[in-house]
Formats: structure tokens, C-alpha cells, sequence
């Protein structure tokens, strides 16, 4: 069973150096905790902050810089580019015609990166 996620719920990447927060775009008149509930469709670079540097060669720019630094791997700024939107575990529970956001449900990075939530924004509600 996993919790709903809400706004200011934090994310991590694998690939990312720094935890990254979740901003609520796809509908604002669910709450949970005062939060506006997350849905699978806040799932673009507006929804998800950077998660801080990048490690993967697999990102066009780490391998540039790591080619200029003769093979030493240099980390570049994160630009996520998501592969499709969330991934989602409880597609019944519907909010504003959209399925929910558990703190289960998983968002790939065109990178390679795997995308999870490691703190969901609230507490109380369970799906």
C-alpha cells in the first residue's frame, strides 16, 4: 500500500547528486493536508526541480565534458527529460480524471535515470 503524494513531496534520481522537490500542476482541488494532490501528468521539468549534477554517460553533455577531461568522469547540471510520464501502481484512484501519484509509482529519465519519491508531502492518506 503506498501514500498519495502531494506538493513538496521529494525525489530522487538515480543518477542525480541532490534530491529534487515535486510541484502540483495537473489539478489543484484535491487536497491531502492542505496539499494539492499529485497526479501521473506532473511529471515535466515545470513539476520536478533538478536533481543537482548528473552522473550518467548515457547524458550527452556528461559525456562531452568527461571526453574533454580525457576520461575522468565530470558531472554536468541535471536537465530532466523524461521517457513517458509516472509509472503508476494504483491507476483506479482517479483525481480530476487522472490517475494518482503513489509514493511506489516510478518516472524514467530518457537518460536512463529511474526516478522515485523518497518523501511523499504527507503523511495521513493511504492507496
Amino acid at each position: 500500500m503506498g501514500q498519495l503524494i502531494t506538493g513538496g513531496a521529494v525525489c530522487t534520481c538515480t543518477f542525480g547528486t541532490a534530491p529534487g522537490n515535486l510541484n502540483v500542476t495537473s489539478q489543484i482541488t484535491c487536497l491531502a493536508e492542505g496539499r494539492p494532490s499529485a497526479t501521473i501528468q506532473d511529471c515535466t521539468p515545470a513539476n520536478i526541480t533538478p536533481f543537482g549534477m548528473c552522473t550518467t554517460m548515457s547524458n550527452p553533455q556528461v559525456a562531452a565534458a568527461t571526453a574533454a577531461a580525457m576520461g575522468v568522469l565530470t558531472p554536468q547540471p541535471c536537465t530532466l527529460v523524461a521517457a513517458g510520464g509516472w509509472i503508476p501502481t494504483k491507476p483506479n484512484v482517479i483525481i480530476g480524471g487522472k490517475p494518482c501519484l503513489t509514493s511506489d509509482s516510478k518516472l524514467m529519465c530518457s537518460y536512463g535515470g529511474c526516478i522515485s519519491i523518497t518523501l511523499p508531502g504527507q503523511m495521513k492518506v493511504l492507496v
